[in-house]
């Protein structure tokens, strides 16, 4: 696993462009564009009785606001974009097209998987969690907790994670009934 280079970060700014870009060209108020995000999964919204995304969570990008990985999947699924088409220099071979999900499912990062890769990665290496935390530009802590998050890491460290394992993270997304 190597550091991944300043031209494979993942842009938040760019996001935050391409987002509102194409709010703006379907004629969408921040609080209709929230309600869209969640129409995807109207059927599973429905089974679970989950609350909807905030408009105030996708406006925050625009200040620089950190967003989780797993809040980031729903923008990128109504973009329908890979989140490697927000860095400068994606690593070779890892733009590929996110899982597809209908109604009854929403797209999730399995961030067990990502703990588990970049594990076996650290591992190979004869690494500790605190190097590889500093070649990520994070705490050791952010990186141990992969193994039993849901929702705690934000989508920088794990397209960071990605890039530096050299894989695409649609083979750590899938379509989740949750």
């Amino acid at each position: 696993m190597a550091t991944a280079p300043e031209s494979t970060r993942f842009d938040p700014g760019a996001f935050y462009a391409a987002v509102d870009a194409r709010r703006r060209e379907q004629q969408l108020s921040w609080p209709a564009l929230a309600t869209a995000i969640w129409e995807q999964s109207h059927q599973l919204n429905a089974q679970r009785d989950d609350h909807p995304i905030s408009p105030a969570t996708i406006r925050k990008l625009a200040d620089g606001s950190a967003l989780s990985c797993q809040h980031a999947l729903f923008l990128l699924r109504w973009l329908e974009v890979p989140p490697e088409t927000f860095i400068a220099a994606p690593q070779a071979g890892t733009v590929v097209p996110l899982p597809a999900a209908d109604a009854a499912h929403r797209l999730r990062w399995n961030l067990r998987r990502l703990y588990g890769a970049l594990d076996g990665a650290r591992r190979a290496r004869g690494a500790t969690w605190l190097q590889v935390a500093q070649r990520l530009h994070c705490t050791a802590s952010q990186l141990t907790g992969l193994r039993t998050a849901k929702f705690t890491t934000g989508m920088e460290l794990a397209m960071r994670i990605t890039q530096a394992l050299r894989r695409p993270a649609a083979d750590f997304v899938y379509a989740a009934k949750w």
